[in-house]
């Protein structure tokens, strides 16, 4: 990669590739720090409408970071407050199905009967965010443009788009996906797995109230869970092996129906359709790096893991505030926000996280997607603990719900 000497000033303090979730959370926060930020967006202008139809769980350390973008109230309509998460092992057991659960009374004092995060529609919240890209100063949003590469030195990176124009930043953020062409670019390595397995997701209508419990059950092929909705609705995933999930996924309605209701009424209860089904591969990538020249990846671009606890945007999130916390230390104590030491801070403080958990979520699908006789007692034994250890239920409500003291400024 060529490296600029120019020591012509940067057009922007901030570029932001890619417009998702992460990356439009980030341009907002950043330029209300008072950043100037160019954000790229590979969707054209007149785009239609997301019809992505999953639902995401997002957290109270995340949804604090929502709330300082300025979008919670316009998702007050949509969103369902998260009140407790529930785990049972469906695996045969000679004692019964082992079951953990924890809820809002978990919570530290002050904060107990708060919920542990909101059920929030992913397109819902891409709208929300675009909006508020729109409106806020400081953000040149581009669309319908393409990051093709980039030369980097010490006055910042110059970057190139498909339509040949360019410009020059003092700092890029990769947000642009698990095939990051930023991160690509760079020749950052990533490693993990496929899980040979796809997930078929759908929202459903039950039979039975379900007072905003995220349910999950184990079963030897992978687990079944269930996210709260608004009205007595739910956001399904049903982790099935590659092929199994595709196909299911384009049957009849009716037949989707059955297959559903023949395997788990007796966990859910009955459940009708209230939407497209779709599904999706199950991968684990992590990037090597989390940090270039004059570059930071986030979210899906620094890694893609197990959905297996809805974890993937939330570590997007921390992401987002770590930068905007080491972005604004240095420019406060004058020192370049997109240098290296700088971005040396940003991949420490962020990395053990994210392969922690990324490590985390592969150990439990592996430990209870299966029937192995060994590792049911083992197994049985951590859901009792769970259920029945109230510092262990504490504990982890504050690790599930990123409401601890260590997050960055904008989560805590």
């Amino acid at each position: 990669m060529t490296e600029t000497g120019s020591a012509r000033l940067p057009d922007c303090d901030l570029a932001v590739i890619g417009a998702g979730s992460v990356g439009t959370s980030l341009a907002i926060l950043a330029a209300q720090a008072g950043f100037t930020v160019t954000l790229i967006d590979t969707r054209p202008a007149d785009a239609p409408t997301s019809m992505d139809t999953r639902t995401f769980a997002i957290v109270r350390g995340s949804w604090r970071l929502l709330d300082a973008t300025g979008v919670t109230a316009d998702l007050a309509d949509v969103i369902t407050p998260l009140n407790g998460l529930e785990a049972e092992d469906g695996g045969r057991h000679w004692f019964g199905a082992p079951h953990a659960a924890f809820n809002t009374r978990d919570l530290p004092p002050g904060a107990e009967g708060e919920p542990l995060g909101q059920m929030v529609p992913a397109g819902a919240l891409q709208a929300a965010l675009d909006r508020k890209t729109a409106a806020t100063p400081g953000i040149n949003w581009r669309r319908g443009a393409r990051f093709s590469g980039m030369k980097t030195g010490p006055a910042g990176a110059d970057i190139q788009l498909e339509d040949g124009s360019t410009f020059r930043a003092g700092l890029v953020a990769a947000c642009d996906g698990i095939h990051s062409s930023v991160r690509n670019f760079l020749g950052i390595r990533t490693e993990g797995r496929s899980y040979g397995k796809s997930v078929f997701a759908a929202d459903i209508a039950l039979d039975r109230p379900h007072h905003g419990i995220a349910r999950q059950l184990f079963t030897p092929e992978g687990p079944f869970a269930t996210l709260p909705l608004p009205g007595n609705r739910a956001n399904l995933a049903w982790y099935m092996k590659t092929g199994a999930a595709e196909t299911l996924a384009k049957l009849p309605k009716e037949d989707i129906e059955a297959e559903l209701n023949a395997r788990f009424s007796g966990f859910a209860g009955q459940m009708r359709l209230d939407g497209p089904p779709l599904s999706y591969p199950l991968v684990m990538q992590i990037a090597v790096e989390m940090a270039g020249p004059r570059t930071a990846l986030l979210g899906d671009a620094a890694r893609r893991l197990n959905p297996l606890a809805g974890q993937g945007l939330n570590l997007g999130f921390k992401d987002v505030a770590a930068l905007v916390d080491v972005m604004t230390e240095a420019r406060d104590a004058g020192l370049d926000p997109g240098s290296d030491t700088v971005l040396a801070q940003y991949q420490n403080w962020r990395r053990f996280d994210s392969a922690a958990t990324a490590l985390t979520m592969d150990l439990i699908d592996r430990t209870f997607s299966n029937d192995n006789p060994l590792l049911k007692p083992l197994r049985g034994l951590a859901l009792a603990a769970v259920d029945r250890l109230a510092p262990l239920r504490r504990a982890l409500a504050r690790q599930a719900s990123a409401d601890q003291d260590h997050l960055p400024s904008l989560m805590r």
